[in-house]
């Protein structure tokens, strides 16, 4: 059975732990409710950058959703 696994990387440059967590519960949710959109058989890791917005959860499955589109295609 192929596998999807997820990794999360979240520097401290990125902002304080009230704000890296946040960023890592939206991607885990993300990933959680859409395994479907994540290629099987690959390890997926997502890093977050610093002086990124405050993001709504909409917005986040938004760019998320276009990224994992868009490499799916290619």
């Amino acid at each position: 059975m192929e596998s999807r696994r997820l990794g999360i990387t979240v520097t401290k440059k990125t902002g304080n732990a009230v704000k890296r967590n946040r960023i890592k519960r939206l991607v885990r949710e993300f990933f959680r409710l859409n395994k479907p959109l994540f290629p099987t058989g690959y390890d997926v890791v997502v890093m977050a950058k610093r002086n990124m917005p405050s993001l709504k959860y909409q917005d986040a499955c938004r760019e998320l959703t276009e990224l994992l589109t868009r490499k799916a295609n290619v």
